[in-house]
Formats: structure tokens, sequence, C-alpha cells
């Protein structure tokens, strides 16, 4: 049986809910959905400009939770670019 996660603290207020290819239809788009806890480690890294160990101490998780949701974060948006789908952040 898997360990029951750890509640993770989020304090970015997101002010989109999605991001799409400009001239095509969202209807006509598959998605990817960003969880909160994706975009709150995007930021604290990318936007706040933190280490690693701080930022995950931010979220109140360990370091390697924190590379963990990063680079699944990273990997979703790269996907979205690439392929041109539209990115839906989750609330």
């Amino acid at each position: 049986m898997p360990r029951p996660q750890i509640r993770r603290r989020i304090r970015g207020r997101f002010r989109a809910d999605y991001f799409k290819p400009a001239g095509v239809p969202l209807r006509k788009l598959t998605e990817v959905v960003l969880r909160s806890d994706e975009v709150e480690a995007l930021r604290l890294k990318n936007v706040q400009k933190l280490d690693q160990n701080s930022a995950a101490a931010e979220m109140k998780i360990s370091q390697s939770t924190f590379q963990r949701i990063l680079a699944r974060a990273q990997q979703k948006i790269a996907i979205a670019i690439c392929t041109g789908k539209a990115i839906r952040i989750e609330k």
C-alpha cells in the first residue's frame, strides 16, 4: 500500500486556466493538464529563481519530490508546445 500523499503548500495565484496555440479553436485541440503543484514548482524555480532545496521547503516537500514534480511539469509543457496541444491548469 503506498504512503498517503503529503499536502503541498501552493501560494501562487494563477490568472489563466488555459494556454493554447493561436488560431485554433479550443474545441479542436487536445489538452495537457498541469496540476496546481506542478505550476507552483515552475513558479518557484523559474519565476522566483529559488534553488530546489529552498523551493521544496516552501512547498513543504522533499527535494527529490520537488524534482519529480518539476520534471513532470516541464515534460508536459514541452509536449504541449511541440505537438500543438492546449495547456489546462487545474485549480
